[in-house]
């Protein structure tokens, strides 16, 4: 029989239009009703794991995982926390928070100082003797709750994610899988931490919250290098006395600074607000400030009727450098010149060199004066020829035998003309802080706006931080340790922090000659 040609040519036209069956991604399993249905992709699945994971370890950790202990006479909880940056945070309300950048890993450890105990902290003070071993149970005391929290933390961390695993899956083969990575994770995260320890951290922790703490807290940087016995016997002491730091919320014991230490306070651009002599005198009864650095723009206007506004400097208790900057007026500087008014003030200019402070220090004043601004590529120009005017100056007291320890300019394109000429350079008018070592080997450091802007910040939407530093230097090489950035929040702001800072060696520049005589030129 034939076949019926229309017939075949419609069967091929229908296999042509069938739908041809997907490639298969997955298993397929049989859903309810009976549909079949393909399972997730690997990746995503993968993907699925890892996230009930992450979240089943987070809640395990806020269920379970800290430790109340006892270290010394403080009872304290320490917990881990997931953290992209790590670290260690110790939390002492009402006082405020210490940061340490102990480590890199995605844990933080979190110190909360719950309260003193009475009973204890009596005992130590009753009976001074005990303080001899004190270090060693506080360390103890610290070793103890580590291990204790650690222990724990592996057990909640895979716990949440077991838990939370089953609650999603339902099935105890990946709630298994789940508490296994979870346990992994835990672990790779301390194998990161221990290769990321930094033992240094203590000499540069971050403070934040009453300011007038910090500077006992922070000690001195040689002193808790070379002599860290006597550090450890100082932090006993400290210990001791917040019993009286909670009751009177005032201030802690200044840390004794090293005899061969020289400090120096570094403020700019004050700009007429009268807020920064408080907070200078402040800092120099908690710091002991042999020196205070000011680097211009004192003034706003640089008027007569401003000259008043000087006056509270002489009542700071320390000696007073002070350079021209591009709102202080002739004016204002022949106003501080008034030996019989500013007894304790030197003001530099034209490359000026003095001893004060047991330091030598010289300086020139900005060029420029603000009414007279013509333009920026003319004030770069003026900049640089008055910091090559002071870099000369430098060069002739090194050949003199006379080396200075300390330049000062107000604008940072002059101080960088100093570049080779002396260990250090402050300046200021950027209103923020840069540090960096030059080329040749001098560290240039500006500052701030100690006045926050000054008055004129208030127009702003958010007020400017009010800045300072402490700069550490040795009595003997006068080469800095260290330096303790003090930031402040703005004009109705009350938070504040103190952070530390070590230099590199830097081996550019000569060896500093012995100290100059202390008469003034």
């Amino acid at each position: 029989m034939a076949r019926d040609p229309f017939r075949a040519a419609a069967a091929r036209v229908r296999h042509r239009l069938r739908p041809r069956p997907r490639p298969r991604t997955g298993r397929r399993v049989r859903g309810s009703g009976g549909a079949l249905a393909v399972s997730p992709r690997p990746l995503a699945r993968a993907l699925g794991l890892v996230t009930v994971v992450f979240f089943g370890a987070w809640l395990g950790l806020l269920a379970v995982g800290s430790v109340r202990t006892t270290v010394g006479p403080m009872d304290t909880t320490m917990t881990l926390r997931p953290s992209l940056t790590g670290g260690t945070k110790i939390n002492v309300s009402p006082l405020g928070a210490l940061e340490l950048d102990s480590h890199h890993a995605p844990v933080r450890l979190d110190v909360d100082v719950d309260r003193l105990d009475p009973v204890r902290s009596e005992a130590l003070v009753q009976h001074p003797e005990r303080l001899s071993g004190l270090e060693e149970e506080v360390t103890g005391d610290v070793s103890a709750g580590t291990r204790e929290l650690a222990l724990r933390s592996c057990v909640a961390v895979v716990s949440g994610a077991t838990a939370l695993g089953l609650a999603v899956y339902r099935r105890p083969r990946r709630a298994l899988a789940a508490g296994g990575l979870a346990l992994t994770l835990l672990a790779a995260s301390g194998v990161s931490a221990y290769a990321t320890w930094n033992p240094k951290s203590v000499l540069e922790p971050r403070f934040s919250g009453l300011l007038s703490s910090a500077p006992s807290v922070v000690g001195d940087a040689r002193s808790i290098v070379t002599d860290f016995d006597v550090y450890q016997q100082e932090l006993a002491r400290l210990v001791t006395n917040v019993t009286k730091l909670y009751d009177a919320a005032s201030t802690l014991p200044v840390y004794s600074p090293d005899p061969a230490t020289l400090r120096v306070l570094h403020v700019s651009d004050i700009h007429l607000n009268p807020a920064a002599w408080h907070i200078i005198g402040s800092l120099v009864e908690q710091y002991d400030i042999d020196l205070i650095i000011d680097s211009g723009d004192t003034m706003d206007h640089g008027a007569a009727v401003e000259n008043n506004f000087l006056d509270p400097i002489s009542d700071l208790g320390a000696p007073y450098v002070w350079v021209r900057g591009n709102h202080d007026s002739a004016t204002t500087q022949k106003y501080l010149r008034d030996a019989k008014r500013f007894k304790n003030v030197h003001v530099l200019d034209d490359g000026r060199a003095v001893n004060a402070g047991g330091l030598r220090v010289a300086g020139i004043g900005d060029p420029e004066f603000t009414p007279d601004r013509t333009g920026p590529e003319q004030a770069e120009d003026v900049e640089r020829t008055a910091g090559l005017r002071l870099a000369a100056a430098l060069r002739e007291q090194r050949r003199a035998g006379t080396p200075v320890d300390i330049a000062v300019t107000h604008e940072p394109a002059a101080a960088r003309e100093t570049d080779g000429t002396v260990p250090l350079v402050l300046a200021g008018h950027v209103h923020h802080r840069q540090n960096e070592v030059m080329k040749l080997g001098t560290r240039l450091k500006a500052e701030g706006s100690t006045g926050g802007g000054g008055l004129r910040a208030v127009q702003n939407k958010k007020p400017e931080q009010v800045l300072a530093s402490v700069l550490y230097l040795d009595r003997s090489t006068r080469r800095l340790q260290a330096w303790d950035e003090i930031t402040l929040g703005g004009l109705g702001l009350t938070t504040a922090e103190v952070s530390r800072h070590l230099p590199e060696p830097n081996p550019a520049l000569p060896s500093p000659l012995p100290t100059a005589p202390t008469t003034s030129r």
